[in-house]
């Protein structure tokens, strides 16, 4: 427990109501030409960088107009939707390969891909007393603090951790990579027995099981999946595993890495980064909002009753009273988001005559219903298409997979992406990274102690 006793509770608490920071206005902003969030006034990211890792495209400048055309995701070149396809048709898993693509830059063949994959496995092993010194006996009630904890942790086990070659920094990146699903495991596994107050248990690693097989393995009581549940598992690790530069947790881990600080306190801010719920959190967000639907509408596959639903979301008036209807808008794609189509193929399948099904009609309505309705009432043309955050809880819902490793799950998979991104900072970038603020603060003159 924090060492915060009550009587230093209630000081602090006198002390907060001295509390002095004047409101910063938006119109501020605009007097003084601020990027807000980064951001220029039509929404497009400042641009603060080069990568050759991804690229997110989701608009044209046509005439000097923002043109929304279809969404397109790719990794070192290669459409998401191409690798996706050939995994599919070939009935193999594909996280691996997308691993290996993004660190190293090219696709491997089959003899390097089975070489790279063994090794994966064979660093999956945490060192020893790692687990119970790490994770067992500091148990944690969120997973994502657990994770970046054992990342900087990971830092004291590691003799030649200052070697800033690029050998070096993929020996860290495959390092991290391999153990970071076994950690999660662990630390969930750790959480359902000290504050869920249910067994917790821990099964060995299998050497002849994929990066995806592992996880529900690991996960599963009876150690029992389907090929199928594996592959789509596998899809969800794909989508998730890099999506450029600019994103929030890519950015934090690059800015850090600027600074020229260690490889686990890049990944670690990372972690840091993605677990709030404007970035790697709103997956869950959108599944607590369909359990406000559930319990606030008579018939959640009702078009009209939806739609005065959303309405009312809008209005902050039900749900989260935030005003926002998750899993819809993204920063860069406008027509669609290529990771939402995906994953929304693959969850109409797997919840074709179960439960989930209207669960997954809900989904539809409020992907087709919100732009309209946002649109109306917020008197903005901008296209909004749905994220891949609108399926992925359903899909993972789908999988029996707990809503307390719902964005680990996205850490996990964006490790490669992370470690791609430090990788190409340290080889191209040679400046520290540090915007400007504008201050706003007046003079003042200072008030001698005994004048107060």
């Amino acid at each position: 427990m924090l060492s915060v006793n009550q009587e230093q509770k209630e000081l602090l608490l006198k002390f907060s109501k001295n509390l002095q920071q004047p409101k910063i206005t938006s119109e501020q902003y605009i007097t003084y030409n601020i990027k807000r969030g980064l951001r220029n006034a039509d929404g497009t990211g400042v641009m603060a960088g080069i990568t050759s890792i991804c690229n997110v495209h989701g608009y044209v400048i046509n005439e000097g107009e923002r043109e929304p055309i279809p969404g397109q995701l790719f990794f070192r070149g290669y459409n998401i939707r191409e690798i996706v396809k050939n995994c599919q048709e070939n009935d193999r898993f594909g996280f691996e390969e997308v691993m290996y693509l993004l660190l190293f830059g090219a696709l491997p063949d089959e003899q390097t891909l089975n070489e790279f994959c063994t090794m994966i496995k064979q660093l999956r092993h945490l060192p020893e007393g790692f687990a119970e010194d790490m994770i067992i006996k500091a148990p944690s009630p969120n997973i994502m603090n657990k994770m970046a904890r054992s990342v900087l942790a990971l830092y004291s086990y590691d003799h030649d951790v200052e070697n800033s070659t690029i050998e070096k920094e993929l020996e860290i990146a495959v390092n991290l990579i391999a153990k970071m699903s076994v950690i999660m495991v662990d630390a969930y596994q750790v959480k359902r027995r000290y504050y869920d107050g249910e067994t917790m248990y821990f099964h060995p690693l299998r050497d002849n099981e994929s990066f995806a097989e592992s996880i529900l393995s690991m996960l599963r009581p009876d150690r029992e999946y389907t090929h199928e549940e594996a592959m789509l598992l596998d899809l969800c690790l794909i989508l998730h595993a890099e999506h450029g530069g600019g994103n929030n947790s890519t950015f934090a881990s690059r800015v850090l890495t600027s600074t020229g600080t260690d490889a686990y306190s890049a990944i670690a801010a990372g972690i840091g980064a993605l677990k709030g719920p404007k970035h790697g959190g709103a997956n869950i967000k959108v599944m607590e909002m369909v359990s406000h639907f559930e319990q606030d509408v008579q018939d959640i596959n009702d078009r009209e009753q939806v739609a005065a639903y959303i309405e009312k979301l809008l209005d902050k008036e039900v749900g989260d009273h935030s005003g926002l209807v998750y899993g819809m808008g993204h920063a860069v794609y406008t027509l669609s988001d290529p990771r939402a189509q995906l994953l929304k193929e693959a969850a109409k399948k797997v919840v074709q005559g179960t439960e989930l099904e209207r669960n997954f009609r809900l989904l539809e309505l409020i992907e087709e219903l919100t732009p309209e309705i946002y649109a109306r009432k917020k008197e903005n043309s901008k296209p909004m298409c749905a994220n891949v955050d609108l399926y992925s809880g359903l899909v993972y819902q789908s999988l029996k997979i707990p809503v307390d490793l719902y964005t680990p799950l996205f850490a996990v998979a964006r490790m490669c992406g992370w470690a791609a991104h430090r990788m190409e900072e340290i080889m191209s970038g040679s400046r520290i990274m540090r915007p400007a603020y504008k201050s706003i603060a007046k003079p003042r003159t200072y008030i001698p102690l005994k004048n107060r």
